[in-house]
Parts: C-alpha cells; sequence; structure tokens
C-alpha cells in the first residue's frame, strides 16, 4: 500500500541486533519495508492501557486473608466443614468487575 505522503521526518529508535534482524525479516514476509513495517505496526495495533488495578488487589487480599482464617480454624479442627459458596461468590464478583473494567477501556 503505497501512497503519495513524502516522510521528512526521522525517528531513531535503538534495538538488539537479533531485534533488528526479527524486525527485518517480518517486513520482508509482509511484503513491507523495514519503515513501512514498523510505522503499519505502530499506527495499527491497539496498545492495551491497565485500569487502576488498586481496589481490585485490595479486595481480592481481603478475599485472600478470609481464607487464611478459614484454613487456620480448619487445621485447627474448630469446624470441619465450611459452605464456601460466599467465598466463591466473591471471587465471581470480583473476576466479572475486573472484565467490566477491562471493557471499558
Amino acid at each position: 500500500m503505497k501512497d503519495n505522503r513524502r516522510r521528512d521526518m526521522t525517528l531513531t529508535i535503538r534495538v538488539t541486533e537479533k531485534e533488528k534482524l526479527y524486525i527485518k525479516k517480518r517486513a520482508e514476509k509482509a511484503g513491507l519495508s523495514t519503515t513501512d513495517y514498523i510505522v503499519r505496526l505502530s499506527l495499527e495495533t491497539p496498545i492495551f492501557i491497565p485500569v487502576n488495578m488498586h481496589p481490585f488487589l485490595l479486595e481480592l487480599k481481603r478475599i485472600g486473608n478470609n481464607i487464611n482464617q478459614l484454613t487456620k480454624k480448619v487445621n485447627a479442627k474448630v469446624f470441619s466443614s465450611y459452605n464456601f459458596e460466599e467465598f466463591i461468590e466473591a471471587i465471581d464478583k470480583l473476576t466479572e468487575r475486573i472484565g467490566e473494567a477491562g471493557r471499558r477501556q
């Protein structure tokens, strides 16, 4: 895909020899010059920007603490069985919230 624009700016990047060879091979395989390949990749590749994970990590820590407390009680034989549905629901809700946050990007 050639267009008639004139590229009159230079962008210098540093890569290893191995990275340079890899990029050149990929460009050749795509039938593009190295410049066209890099420009296309950089303009067409979506970048994922992670959401603020702090609230999710706090919730996960709380869940972990609850599980740890239960484990200690089970090991101390305070009780022999427990209904873990509450914890499973909490983990499911957290997973759902993380998925929703990622889709909002």
